[in-house]
């Protein structure tokens, strides 16, 4: 699983790269801005019926179905009220250029939804092989023909067909390999049932996405597309890597907390993904703090300079979601998407009143402010497991500091 996750992201890191040294940071910052809005919105469509399909034991064809026909109707939705809203995000932004772009991207909406149930069905049976060959085709084909619009001067617009392009792929193929299909069944007991599980978890997964889209509403607003996409483009490497780590990590450790029998056992899953990921993620981390500066300008080339400090910044950041993404694993595995829900508000209030002071001292500011928050939010997600499966503070950090140590070494041994 995570071999073939390593892969195809390595090859959309290596698109990604081309296209960056062919577009400029201002057209990045276009798409950044519009990405705010659909990434907010795909939360409604991706998340909570998704997860609740994984997290039922005994989900049948009818809950399939059900979940479905409400994800797409949904997404429907959410597609004309931003299609109706477009002007009015591009008056805020001062851009004019966001509102087609906006109105053409946004049609992600709808189409990821079709695959949402697609891939809460893979992910509840384990078979991950079928993720590999959609993400890797609708990569590498929706990558070239992104090339090949920027070489011809479509600007913008190279990144909008590469992104829709990548979506439809990953659908056909989806469609293609996962045995399962929509059926004309639907249930409004069952709609009902998996929304009284699914709908906390959508409504902690919209604080999470509306805090991390914050820095980017903020910045395209207050600064400039160009240091938009600096920030970002800063981002892109280290998220890249925890992407591609934790998420396959993730994919496989939350089926199997959820069929855990007892607590015991529970924790023993949870160990093992934390020791697993730490020590993997914390040298990625701290080996690219080190070689930041000449990766940036080999990859990038000068023009993307201003990434090096953000990233950086944000790979602290980033060191910390191992031990975030675990504990929340857990507690969703339980069942307590209340809880996960009360953790989000508080996190999510810390963190929105950090960026909103940050906001007045610059770009520098607003990526410190993320580092700090990463720390905080990973104390308060260890702290309710120490009274849910008796896996405390310490006993977390005791199963981290071995690879934390390691990975210190070698970045000192890099450095010098």
């Amino acid at each position: 699983m995570f071999f073939r996750h390593a892969l195809a992201q390595g090859v959309s890191f290596i698109l990604s790269i081309i296209l960056a040294r062919i577009l400029l940071p201002s057209e990045y910052g276009i798409i950044a801005m519009v990405m705010v809005f659909i990434n907010i919105a795909n939360v409604f469509t991706s998340t909570g019926f998704g997860e609740a399909l994984v997290q039922k034991k005994d989900a049948d064809e009818l809950d399939f179905s059900t979940v479905f026909f409400c994800t797409l109707s949904l997404s429907i939705v959410i597609y004309i009220i931003l299609f109706i809203g477009a002007p009015y995000i591009a008056e805020f932004y001062h851009t004019k250029e966001i509102i087609l772009v906006l109105r053409i991207l946004s049609i992600k909406i709808v189409l990821s939804s079709i695959a949402t149930v697609q891939h809460a069905y893979v992910q509840k049976r384990m078979i991950f092989k079928k993720f590999f060959f959609s993400t890797l085709g609708g990569t590498v084909i929706s990558g070239i023909l992104g090339i090949v619009l920027a070489y011809s001067g479509f600007g913008v617009w190279a990144l909008v067909f590469q992104y829709l392009t990548n979506t439809i792929i990953d659908i056909l193929v989806l469609l293609k390999t996962v045995p399962w299909h929509p059926r004309l069944i639907f249930s409004v007991e069952r709609a009902k049932q998996l929304m009284d599980f699914g709908w906390k978890l959508v409504f902690s997964n919209l604080i999470n996405v509306v805090y991390n889209e914050s820095r980017s509403l903020i910045i395209g607003r207050s600064y400039s597309s160009a240091d938009l996409a600096y920030y970002n483009k800063g981002n892109q490497i280290p998220s890249l890597a925890i992407t591609n780590i934790d998420t396959a990590i993730g994919n496989v450790v939350f089926p199997a907390m959820s069929a855990a029998e007892d607590k015991e056992r529970l924790k023993a899953i949870g160990r093992r993904a934390m020791k697993t990921t730490s020590y993997i993620i914390f040298p990625i981390m701290i080996g690219l703090i080190v070689v930041s500066r000449p990766l940036i300008l080999l990859l990038l080339t000068d023009k993307w300079s201003n990434s090096i400090i953000y990233m950086q910044i944000l790979c602290l950041y980033w060191m910390t979601q191992p031990i975030q993404t675990t504990n929340w694993q857990i507690i969703k595995a339980i069942g307590r998407s209340d809880l996960c829900l009360k953790l989000e508000i508080l996190k999510k209030a810390i963190g929105i009143t950090m960026v909103v002071i940050a906001m007045y001292f610059g770009v520098f500011a607003i990526a410190v402010s993320a580092a700090i928050f990463g720390i905080i939010s990973m104390v308060i997600n260890i702290l309710p497991n120490k009274s849910l499966i008796d896996y405390s503070i310490k006993e977390q950090l005791l199963d981290i500091f071995p690879a934390l140590i390691s990975a210190v070494i070698m970045g000192v041994g890099v450095y010098f």
